[in-house]
């Protein structure tokens, strides 16, 4: 078995860095691969999770689509991404598919099975790599999952005004809207709902096949296999594979790795 693995790192980070005029206090247009993990990267730590695994043959990068992000984004990684054998490509302009279709198409003719990973999940436990590895060994596609243990709620989608909540302040400085309040509308049955992680694992032919259908719409690569019918199996994920999403989950993500909180240097040598 001879794994291919794409790591699309084309978004933007929005969630990320927040929204609204008070972005700026969130760190608006700081990408979160960017951020550090004990010296690294996170999308260096990603990268690192499978390029010296028995089973890969090849790790792809996917890029910003537009051009002067994409440069950007040379400067920052480039040289990182090389030296641990890994290949850039632009990725998607506009959706993680686009970004995972572009770097389908230099897949490795060597390659018999396709992984995709979140660039943002840099700390995959090796064991849980190993398992997902295995299990596509016997199994077309492979999703890692973890049972839901909260309460899940629907609710509208549209926010509550909460006028007594109003703060002149928050006003002046657009922030009134950061934590918008929605109505609960009902309630969903969580009994065999689970949470899907990465690395989701592929039979090469049957994600090639996935993505030549004509609605490439989805929140993940094995909607699309189960779009044409074909089964997906799942194995068991783990909590520490979080997903850095928002600035609250960097202080965790870093305690589960076990990493300390980069120091600022001393004023007398910042420049």
């Amino acid at each position: 078995m001879k794994i291919a693995v794409i790591i699309p790192a084309a978004g933007n980070s929005t969630r990320f860095n927040g929204c609204g005029q008070d972005a700026d206090l969130l760190g608006m247009g700081r990408s979160k691969l960017d951020e550090d993990l004990g010296g690294k990267t996170v999308l260096q730590r990603a990268i690192e999770l499978f390029n010296t695994h028995e089973h890969v043959c090849q790790v792809i990068v996917a890029g910003p689509h537009d051009p002067e992000a994409m440069s950007n984004f040379k400067l920052r990684h480039a040289d990182r991404i090389n030296l641990l054998g890994g290949k850039l490509v632009t990725g998607g302009k506009d959706h993680r598919w686009q970004s995972v279709e572009s770097a389908l198409a230099v897949v490795a003719d060597e390659a018999t099975h396709v992984a995709i990973h979140d660039a943002a999940r840099p700390a995959t436990p090796p064991e849980l790599v190993d398992r997902v590895f295995d299990a596509a060994a016997r199994f077309d596609a492979v999703i890692p999952v973890i049972p839901v243990s909260d309460t899940l709620k629907r609710i509208s989608p549209e926010s509550i005004d909460d006028k007594s909540e109003d703060d002149p302040l928050a006003a002046i400085l657009g922030a009134g809207d950061a934590i918008p309040m929605h109505a609960v509308v009902g309630g969903i049955d969580r009994e065999d709902a689970v949470l899907v992680q990465t690395p989701q694992v592929f039979a090469k032919d049957l994600i090639v096949r996935a993505y030549q259908q004509d609605d490439l719409s989805s929140t993940d690569d094995a909607g699309l296999i189960q779009r044409l019918g074909e089964e997906v199996v799942t194995v068991a994920g783990d909590e520490r594979n979080m997903k850095l999403t928002r600035q609250g989950d960097l202080p965790i993500l870093r305690a589960v790795m076990k990493v300390h909180t980069p120091k600022a240097r001393p004023s007398n040598k910042r420049f």
